[in-house]
């Protein structure tokens, strides 16, 4: 049987996690002794990144490399080798420190000066102030033009009236007769010494020959060692976080218009540019940095496209398909955070263009991007504000669109996940975001990260080992089990969309726009799903089908484009097309006003404007009037803003996820999916199936949902008989308390290196924050809560509900474990275990190493009460 159920049920899923392993040049005994606890958690792949390794591509780095090939090969698992020396990749081991200047890095710049007219025999010095080291570190560099433009003689503005002067440069100084009025005059510079200063000796990504420097210097030489486990072993590079770094790396708002920013550069874009406007199109390079005319919006849109272009052609592409000439793949991912994904500096321009040429879709969420509860308004991030609203509606959705939309992903879209959130961070909150990416389409992992350096490593906690100094290390293999099964599930077939909804890169280069994840956050809230569409691909990959948007095999009953000022007239040609075809459309806020080259789109507004299925309507209404039209999957009864859903139509087969992301409330309502057949609940932790008890309705079926905070369902519509013959778990009905559990616990407690050795602490009488207890405050480790109870036979099934519990517990009836949970409902069946007479109940409690160390990532975060808290209830079933 091909059904992905029954994959998982008999234990037969796939790896789809390959943890970050970092290299420092360990021993070889601690070597081997990770790659076991790798292996143990129920991981079968790694990759492995200097972080730095002392000997990168040197004697000590293959003795490294071939201790974890040695220990891979014997394990059965795979080597994702991180490209570079150190992370963000474009270093090249460090080869372009003083290589030839067509291979390194090269930018533009401008300065200017103020002049008034008319003065006749004027001259001004405009040659590039000189590289001092230690005082003008960007300094030098060549003219490549000067050219003055008239301002406004009232407001000061750039004016269209320019004049190109660079032949009246001579020695650096610019000789001119000023003529009336207000000039600026502007320098461009070509200068190698610029943007973040720290990646000066980086390859430029817009330089084919520059990119293969890395190539022939990482990717060869693992190559020339390891070719035989090409495509076996080893599994492929991965690229960590490259981009322009034509600007410090920690801003994310480097947009053209900063007038001192240097932008990337290469000889090749001379001759573009000049194929995009013709000689003259050195008069409007000031415009890059400084706002003036009607040409602004134009030359930066054809500046950003170009560069992007040449980024995805020259970079990721180049890249790509080296590997897939050797039998490997490429995955990795650029930097999204806070919309850097459609911006310079530490960006790569365009996201789906950036990342085209890899094997899966990647993206990466660290230094508290996610933080539940806070989808609505900004939080505290490491670096400044987190713009939630695109870390939870934007950045997994673009990512895992990107795979449904290119063949070459095989539906693939990869997150680094977990990395410098502090030791505050357990697995229940990685649980969480792991829900988190799973219902968004995000289907492989790479957890950060596994470090062989002795407890603590300050290197972005936490760490999944620590050199056995985490408590809750030996619970992550429930996590990735979880992880598998639920990646495995929802990995085949197709995904289930109403709705496309337009990228807002190119919109975003051209003028006033609206960001994309604002209306995907209008319809997630609703319990619509949608994909997000580049222009790139309504140009060249979709079709109309009776009535619908045809992307790959995805399908959609609308396209939905956010506010857009200007977009690239052929997208919208394209949506003449589309609309032709009688697509619905729906604009949000308005229509374009012009095409981002500068042309008059009149005839498309008045057409686009005279459609029946063409309509502008408000953010407000957009859900509403989706549902409105019956662009949904499935409905739910009230409002459940924090209910996530994703739909995998399999053949034969529909798996649904259901997600509960709200940290604090619960969610109770009945939803109404639009099919009939046998229909199972799935619990992926668990691992087991039972009747979902459905109400049918003509096309129809109805289900009751309820979810705690954080908890995770499935609901698995099977349209054949293959699930018929499953042993399916009995259903659980309704559970009334049956005894509350009062009095005294005796308590003890073992640090991750004592357990299962425990130090008496002797009785609590009653159940509170054990961080708050003199001589606990500061316990990081296990907490052991045991007592005895008399119980009386009942014919009914039995569970232990614990209440809070902060916040992995494990409990044992009678010196047996009934089980683990990670997060609540932290509730176990029991009917098994119990016999009549005494009995001792004995619960383990695990927290965070943050309360023994509170470390600086940590104090972002929310920190939770140790131990369990209750009420402790015995419950039977009604």
């Amino acid at each position: 049987m091909s059904n992905r159920l029954l994959d998982v049920l008999r234990g037969e899923e796939e790896n789809y996690i390959l943890p970050f392993f970092w290299q420092h040049g360990e021993e070889e005994e601690v070597l081997r002794e990770e790659m076991a606890r790798i292996h143990e958690s129920k991981i079968r792949a790694v990759c492995v990144e200097a972080r730095p390794h002392p000997d990168f591509l040197g004697p000590k780095w293959w003795r490294d490399m071939d201790i974890i090939m040695e220990e891979a090969r014997k394990r059965d698992m795979r080597v994702w080798i991180l490209d570079d020396d150190h992370f963000p990749t474009g270093h090249a081991a460090g080869k372009l420190k003083g290589a030839p200047k067509e291979l390194r890095r090269l930018f533009l710049s401008t300065n200017y000066i103020d002049a008034l007219g008319p003065r006749l025999h004027s001259s001004f010095i405009v040659e590039p102030s000189p590289y001092i080291p230690g005082y003008f570190e960007t300094g030098g560099g060549k003219i490549i033009a000067v050219i003055a433009i008239k301002r406004d003689e009232v407001t000061g503005e750039l004016t269209n009236i320019s004049k190109d002067l660079t032949s009246k440069v001579e020695n650096g100084k610019l000789y001119w007769d000023v003529p009336k009025g207000y000039w600026r005059i502007f320098t461009i510079i070509e200068n190698e010494r610029g943007g973040d200063l720290k990646k000066n000796d980086y390859l430029n990504p817009l330089v084919r020959k520059s990119v293969k420097v890395l190539l022939d210097t990482v990717h060869e030489a693992f190559y020339d060692r390891y070719r035989n486990d090409f495509g076996k072993t080893i599994a492929g590079f991965f690229s960590d976080e490259p981009g322009f770094y034509n600007e410090d790396s920690k801003s994310m708002d480097t947009k053209l218009g900063k007038s001192d920013v240097s932008l990337p550069w290469s000889n090749e874009m001379y001759q573009l540019m000049e194929e995009e406007y013709g000689s003259n199109y050195k008069l409007f390079l000031p415009l890059l940095w400084h706002d003036g005319t009607e040409m602004t919006h134009r030359i930066r849109y054809c500046y950003m496209n170009l560069v992007s272009k040449l980024y995805a052609e020259n970079f990721t592409q180049q890249v790509g398909d080296w590997c897939r000439e050797h039998g490997v793949e490429y995955i990795g991912h650029i930097l999204e955070d806070n919309n850097v994904h459609a911006r310079l500096g530490c960006g790569a321009g365009h996201f789906f263009r950036a990342l085209g040429g890899q094997d899966m879709s990647g993206l990466d969420v660290v230094l508290w991007q996610l933080n539940p509860g806070f989808d609505d308004i900004p939080s505290k991030a490491f670096h400044g504000e987190a713009d939630n609203e695109f870390y939870h509606y934007g950045i997994a959705k673009m990512a895992s669109s990107l795979a449904h939309l290119d063949p070459k992903k095989q539906r693939r879209t990869m997150a680094e996940i977990f990395g410098a959130y502090g030791w505050v961070e357990g697995l229940k909150l990685m649980k969480w975001m792991t829900d988190h990416m799973l219902v968004r389409g995000v289907n492989y992992f790479v957890p950060h990260a596994f470090s062989p350096k002795e407890y603590p490593d300050h290197d972005c906690p936490p760490h999944m080992y620590a050199r056995g100094k985490n408590p809750q290390f030996r619970y992550y293999r429930y996590l990735n089990e979880y992880t598998n099964r639920v990646s495995h599930l929802l990995s085949s077939g197709r995904h289930v969309a109403s709705a496309a909804v337009l990228y807002h890169g190119e919109a975003e280069w051209s003028g006033e726009c609206m960001f994309f994840q604002k209306p995907v956050k209008e319809l997630m809230r609703n319990q619509i799903d949608c994909d997000i569409l580049p222009c790139d691909a309504i140009i060249a990959g979709v079709e109309v089908e009776n009535t619908k948007l045809i992307s790959h095999d995805e399908t959609f009953d609308c396209l939905i484009i956010p506010y857009s000022e200007a977009l690239p007239m052929d997208a919208l040609k394209s949506f003449v097309d589309l609309a032709k075809q009688d697509l619905p459309i729906y604009f949000i806020d308005g229509l374009p006003k012009r095409s981002s080259e500068g042309e008059r789109i009149d005839d498309i507004v008045m057409f686009l404007d005279d459609r029946e299925n063409v309509k502008v309507i408000g953010l407000d209404v957009l859900a509403q009037t989706m549902k409105a039209a019956g662009y949904y999957d499935i409905r739910v009864s009230g409002e459940a803003p924090h209910l996530r859903c994703y739909h995998s139509k399999q053949k034969e087969v529909d798996v649904y996820m259901f997600f509960n992301e709200h940290p604090i409330e619960s969610i109770d309502t009945e939803v109404e999916l639009p099919v009939h057949g046998t229909i199972l609940f799935y619990d992926a932790y668990e691992n087991i199936v039972w009747d979902a008890q459905q109400i049918e309705k003509e096309s129809i079926s109805l289900v009751s949902l309820k979810l705690v905070p954080f908890e995770t369902i499935f609901i698995v519509v099977d349209n054949s008989s293959e699930l018929q013959e499953l042993e399916l778990s009995s259903t659980v009905k309704q559970l009334q308390t049956s005894l509350t559990i009062e009095g005294s616990w005796s308590l003890s407690t073992a640090t991750s290196m004592q357990y299962p050795t425990f130090t008496t602490r002797g009785e609590l009488k009653s159940l509170l924050d054990l961080s708050r207890v003199e001589g606990l405050q500061s316990f990081s480790g296990t907490m052991r809560y045991k007592k005895e109870i008399n119980w009386v036979h009942e014919d009914a099934r039995i569970w232990i509900d614990l209440g809070d519990v902060f916040e992995i517990a494990e409990v044992f009836v009678n010196g047996e474990s009934v089980g683990v949970r990670l997060q609540a409902p932290y509730q176990f069946e029991m009917s098994n275990y119990l016999r009549e007479g005494i009995n001792t109940i004995q619960v383990e409690v695990t927290n965070t190493l943050v309360k023994e160390n509170n470390d600086m990532l940590s104090r972002i975060g929310h920190h939770e009460p140790s131990g369990l808290i209750g009420p402790v209830r015995i419950l039977k079933e009604k």
